[in-house]
C-alpha cells in the first residue's frame, strides 16, 4: 500500500473572472493529482476500482495454438485441391492434454475445443463437415489453411499491454488480467466523499411540508450520480443556516475525508456560512462559469480534503456535476482523463437567438433519428431532467439552430447512466 499524494497548495486558484468550459477542464487536469492511496487487491475486490499500475501479459495468450472448433485437425499440405480426402486418425487430443504430439503426413487428429494443436497440424475442420468411420476421416476440399485455429499469442502477446494504469476495471478488463494468471492487482483506493446539503429552508422528503420550505431533491441527485465514480459515501444530510454547525461539520469532514461535496450555500449572502468558514478554516474559490445551467461553482480544499460547492438548483447541480465533479472524482483517484463522446445529429426545432460566449447544455431525447429539445431552460425544473435522455452542447460561437441543424448530442450513457 502507498499513502495519498498532497494536493498542490491553493490548487484552485486561477485569475479570471468568468471561465470557459474548456477552460474549467484545463484548470482542473493541470492542478489535480491522484490523492487516493494505492491497495494491493484480490482480482475478485477490483471491479469498478482504477488500476494504479499496467498490467502485461508474462506469457502469450493463449499460450499455445489451439483448435477453435471440435473437429478434425489436418495438414493443409495433404488436402485435395477438388474433393474429399481421406485422413487416417491416428490421435484423439482433448483440451488439457499435455503430451507433445506430431501430425504425420497424411493423418489427421481428433481434437475439441481449446485442445492444444498436434505439431505440423495447421488446419481443423468442423466435426460436422466431415463424416468418420472412428479409423478414418473424410473431409471436403475449399478449407482455407489456418482455419478454426487460434495461434499462440492471438489474443495478448507475451509482454504486450493487458490493461493500463488510470483503466477503470469494468468486466472485460478483470478477465484480461484473470487470463494472465495475475490474481491481484494495485488499485486506487475509493475516495471517501462527504455529502451535505445546506439551507434551513431545506427539508427532508418525509418530514410534513411548510409554506416556504422545499424538499431536498439534489441530495438524493447527487448520491445517485456519486455511484457512477465508485466512492464511499457519508451523507451529512440537511446543515442549517448556523455559522457554528456548518464550520463543525466541515471540519469534521475534513478529518477524515477526501472531497466534501456541497449544494447550496456557497453564495456571499448573509445566511451562506460556506463561505467565511472555508475562507478562514481553508481556501475557497467561487468560479464563475461561462455555463449555462451552472454558473456559479465553489472549489477549494482544507488541507488536501477537497471541497466542491455545486449549484443549488438541481439541472445546475446535475449539469456541473457530469462535466466538473465526475472527471474530478476519477482523476483523484488516478483514472485517465476521458471526455465524453458527442454524436451529431440533426435538430427537430429552431432557436432564433442564443447568448454568445456561453456554453449551454440543453435537456434532450433522440426521436426518429432527431434532438427533440425539452420545452423550458430553467435549472430548477427537475421535469426536464426525467424527459431526457442526453444534454445538447451549444459551443460559445452558436448564436442559433436551425431546424435540420446539426447539433452535439450527448447520451447519458457517457456517464455512465441511461
Amino acid at each position: 500500500m502507498t499513502s495519498a499524494r498532497r494536493l498542490l497548495d491553493d490548487c484552485f486558484l486561477h485569475d479570471k473572472d468568468r471561465l470557459r468550459h474548456d477552460e474549467v477542464l484545463a484548470l482542473l487536469k493541470e492542478r489535480l493529482s491522484p490523492i487516493a492511496s494505492v491497495r494491493n487487491l484480490p482480482l475478485e475486490q477490483a471491479h469498478r476500482l482504477v488500476l494504479a499500475e499496467d498490467v502485461a501479459a508474462p506469457r502469450n495468450i493463449p499460450a499455445h495454438t489451439n483448435a477453435a472448433v471440435d473437429g478434425y485437425a489436418v495438414r493443409a499440405a495433404d488436402l485435395n485441391a477438388d474433393g474429399m480426402t481421406r485422413l487416417k486418425v491416428t490421435e484423439r487430443v482433448a483440451a488439457g492434454d499435455t503430451r507433445e504430439l506430431a501430425l504425420e503426413a497424411g493423418a489427421a487428429a481428433r481434437i475439441f475445443t481449446g485442445a492444444r494443436m498436434p505439431g505440423a497440424a495447421d488446419t481443423v475442420f468442423m466435426q460436422e463437415d466431415c463424416e468418420s468411420d472412428g479409423q478414418a476421416v473424410e473431409v471436403p476440399s475449399g478449407i482455407k489453411p489456418g482455419a478454426n485455429v487460434r495461434a499462440a499469442g492471438e489474443d495478448f502477446a507475451a509482454g504486450s499491454l493487458v490493461a493500463g494504469a488510470g483503466t477503470r476495471l469494468r468486466p472485460q478488463e478483470l478477465a484480461a488480467i484473470a487470463a494472465t494468471g495475475q490474481d491481484q492487482v494495485a488499485c486506487y483506493a475509493p475516495l471517501s466523499v462527504a455529502l451535505m446539503s445546506t439551507g434551513d429552508e431545506v427539508l427532508q422528503p418525509g418530514a410534513e411540508f411548510q409554506t416556504g420550505q422545499v424538499y431536498d431533491s439534489n441530495r438524493f441527485l447527487l448520491r445517485a450520480l456519486l455511484e457512477t465514480v465508485n466512492v464511499t459515501i457519508t451523507d451529512l444530510g440537511i446543515v442549517g443556516d448556523d455559522e457554528a454547525t456548518v464550520r463543525r461539520t466541515i471540519l469534521e469532514a475534513s478529518a477524515n475525508h477526501d472531497v466534501i461535496l456541497t449544494t447550496g450555500g456557497a453564495s456571499r449572502g448573509e445566511e451562506d456560512h460556506i463561505v467565511s468558514v472555508m475562507a478562514s478554516e481553508g481556501n475557497l474559490h467561487a468560479w464563475q462559469l461561462a455555463v449555462k445551467p451552472g454558473r456559479p461553482l465553489a472549489f477549494g480544499q482544507i488541507g488536501d480534503t477537497v471541497f466542491l460547492g455545486l449549484p443549488g438548483n438541481p439541472v445546475a447541480a446535475f449539469v456541473c456535476f457530469l462535466f466538473y465533479a465526475q472527471p474530478m472524482f476519477a482523476y483523484l483517484q488516478g483514472a485517465v482523463w476521458q471526455a465524453p463522446r458527442r454524436f451529431s445529429v440533426p435538430a427537430a426545432f429552431a432557436i432564433g437567438k442564443k447568448k454568445p460566449d456561453r456554453r449551454e447544455f440543453w435537456r434532450a431525447w433522440i426521436e426518429d433519428g432527431k434532438a427533440h429539445k425539452f420545452a423550458r431552460d430553467g435549472s430548477g425544473l427537475i421535469s426536464g431532467l426525467t424527459a431526457a435522455t442526453g444534454l445538447i452542447e451549444v459551443p460559445e460561437e452558436v448564436t442559433s439552430v436551425d431546424e435540420g441543424q446539426m447539433v452535439s448530442f450527448i447520451p447519458f450513457s457517457e456517464f455512465g447512466f441511461v
